[in-house]
């Protein structure tokens, strides 16, 4: 989840500029639109003391149209992690020379260094606000592990040359790192630390979790 996303028109219908360009755009315009009205009244308000109508009414769409981009009220938040499903497959698929692990160890450790929120290490008052709305409701915990579910799988495939299972659990085990190191850098910030302090035992820690892996699955460049 890039700061944009954690902190953060039109109808979807184009016209020139190649048509489907303009319209992509437009549509874009209105995920985000959307995505930002409601969450900016669930953090006013509570997630479920804020309705899909109010949520329209805000953004001066009609019911049918919030729908149409995003088909449940969880979405409207969860819509700040679609770029990042498949992030650690991206990672993977341009390792390089790299194993899969070196370069998804050096991805963190650089979203660690520019205090990427999907790291946990981010103090900014509307990553907190953000962080704080998605894990203390039960209905947005429950849909972000489905998205959770998504990278695995995408990082699954991205894992060529593996036996299907062995790819599984590899990426299965990968993810489960990666999120027990940003809750920990997360519940560190929650509780009063600065980013920049936590920083450098976050760094020890993801060497440390990385490590583990390294020493337990074996997966190596096919290149």
């Amino acid at each position: 989840m890039s700061e944009t996303a954690a902190t953060g028109g039109g109808d979807g219908v184009g016209g020139a500029d190649g048509g489907g360009g303009l319209r992509e755009r437009k549509k874009r315009q209105t995920y985000e639109r959307l995505s930002e009205t409601a969450i900016a009244l669930f953090l006013e308000k509570g997630f479920e003391k804020v309705s899909v109508a109010e949520i329209a009414a805000a953004a001066e769409v009609s019911k049918p149209t919030l729908f149409r981009y995003f088909p449940a009220k969880e979405d409207l938040v969860l819509h700040r992690f679609a770029d990042h499903e498949d992030e650690a497959a991206r990672v993977v698929a341009g390792a390089g020379g790299r194993s899969p692990l070196e370069a998804l160890h050096r991805h963190f450790a650089d979203g660690l260094a520019r205090r990427d929120p999907v790291t946990g290490l981010n103090d900014d008052p509307r990553v907190l606000a953000f962080h704080g709305l998605l894990y203390g409701t039960p209905s947005l915990v429950a849909r972000a592990y489905a998205y959770q579910g998504r990278s695995e799988a995408a990082l699954a495939a991205a894992l060529v040359g593996v036996p299907a299972i062995a790819a599984r659990l590899a990426a299965g085990q990968i993810v489960a790192v990666q999120r027990v190191l940003a809750e920990e850098n997360w519940r560190r910030i929650a509780a009063g630390e600065g980013a920049n302090g936590v920083y450098p035992d976050a760094v020890v820690a993801a060497e440390l979790g990385f490590g583990q892996l390294e020493g337990g699955l074996g997966i190596r460049s096919t290149n």
